[in-house]
């Protein structure tokens, strides 16, 4: 049999097939935008993208038990105990991280595709000895690529002047026309002023750039007067950042614990021995029982008399602040932990995976804008759920029964307000 040569409508139909399956593939692929954003907000507080943290690193998921199917994945995170109770590989999991993950029963279908697709995105390239993101390696990449492009552009340019005074000259030349010697280039006032010009725009670039940059204290990491490592504390042993730090619940700063508040386990755990050997970014071994130590002669403490411990002989130890913010920003910790429910990691980096801490986000007005952008309010309120406040929206919860929008940004409330975040 001779095959025919497709018709017009059989091409139009194979080209429209084509395109359909595209937009599926790609849709079902999620969005890694909006992924990203879930995955801070209630992921990253025990898992990592590349390495266990609390729970499992979470790269190739799909290629693990059950979880190719994302509706298998979606009952597991929508209610664990009762997924667990039936799957010897989930109370697996149970036993060896020593806790059950908790259960986020108002997650979707949409909801595990996105957060899924950030995940395969941020899995493949991986930050390398840099540590620079995947994003900031692009960007640096297109910046070289950028600076090539317009210096050949401008050695061809160079060339085309002097090729043009060549063929003038030879031009003149023939016809007998007699014309003074050309200016020497470092006399010529149009290689001048392009230098001048050229000068100017470098120097202006580099200038704002240094002033956008002024204040920020992005990869920050001062040595602090006692080593004091979150992966231990928060990490390994799963102390909640609200215990240190219960003001971020309750008020605008997050605020540094006091002596007592250390010396609440630290009174009884007076050496260290079970955890893991301590390292300071150079290499340098750390002695941990000679750091609780430093704690001790804070807190005017004696572990060999623990019983004669007087509290009024405590001095607060001085520890270096790594996060700061411009005076004329306003800055609301309860405001995002407790009612925007926004997790520490968002904005402090894994904290649970750091020794020595550093300040992770740039914190410039344009990082605070684009998480406005991005971040899902907790938007609808019923049977005590949600946030109250925003049911003084009507129109956004009408929208929403009439399908004209799926959720509400902090954008929509507001957010990009100057406002709200300047006085």
């Amino acid at each position: 049999m001779i095959p025919c040569k497709p018709t017009g409508q059989r091409l139009t139909l194979v080209f429209l097939s084509l395109f359909v399956f595209s937009i599926l593939h790609t849709s079902a692929q999620g969005d890694i935008a909006a992924g990203k954003s879930i995955f801070n907000s209630k992921c990253a507080s025990c898992h990592q993208v590349l390495k266990p943290g609390t729970g499992p690193a979470l790269a190739g998921l799909e290629g693990r038990h059950k979880w190719a199917d994302h509706n298998e994945l979606l009952k597991w995170i929508q209610n664990p105990a009762a997924y667990m109770a039936a799957d010897p590989y989930t109370q697996g999991l149970k036993a060896q991280y020593g806790s059950m993950m908790t259960g986020f029963a108002d997650f979707t279908l949409k909801d595990v595709e996105d957060v899924v697709a950030h995940i395969n995105n941020a899995s493949v390239p991986d930050k390398g000895v840099t540590g620079q993101t995947p994003a900031a390696e692009k960007s640096n990449s297109n910046a070289i690529i950028f600076g090539v492009i317009s210096l050949i552009l401008a050695i061809i340019a160079l060339i085309l002047m002097q090729v043009n005074s060549n063929l003038k000259k030879m031009s003149d030349d023939s016809e007998g026309i007699i014309r003074p010697d050309p200016v020497p280039f470092y006399r010529n006032k149009m290689y001048i002023a392009m230098g001048a010009l050229l000068f100017f725009a470098v120097a202006g670039f580099y200038f704002s750039k240094a002033a956008i940059g002024f204040g920020r204290q992005q990869n920050y990491q001062p040595v602090q007067p006692i080593y004091y490592s979150h992966k231990v504390h928060a990490g390994i042993n799963q102390i909640s950042c609200l215990y240190c730090h219960g003001s971020a619940w309750d008020s605008k700063h997050a605020a540094i614990p006091a002596v007592n508040i250390c010396m609440n386990c630290h009174k009884a755990i007076t050496t260290y021995e079970k955890g893991p050997k301590l390292y300071d970014e150079s290499g340098k071994e750390i002695n941990g029982t000679a750091e609780i130590a430093k704690l001790h002669e804070a807190a005017g403490f004696d572990p060999k008399n623990p019983n004669k411990w007087d509290g009024s002989l405590a001095k607060p130890v001085e520890w270096v602040k790594i996060h700061n913010l411009p005076d004329h920003v306003y800055f609301n910790h309860s405001q995002h932990v407790r009612a925007g429910k926004v997790q520490c990691q968002s904005c402090h980096g894994e904290i649970t995976a750091m020794d020595e801490v550093k300040q992770v986000a740039e914190l410039s007005m344009g990082w605070c804008i684009n998480c406005h952008r991005e971040t899902k309010v907790d938007f609808n309120y019923s049977a005590g759920k949600g946030n109250k406040f925003y049911s003084i929206y009507e129109k956004f919860h009408n929208d929403i029964k009439n399908k004209k929008m799926d959720s509400v940004t902090v954008k929509d409330i507001g957010g990009l307000e100057c406002q709200k975040c300047h006085y």
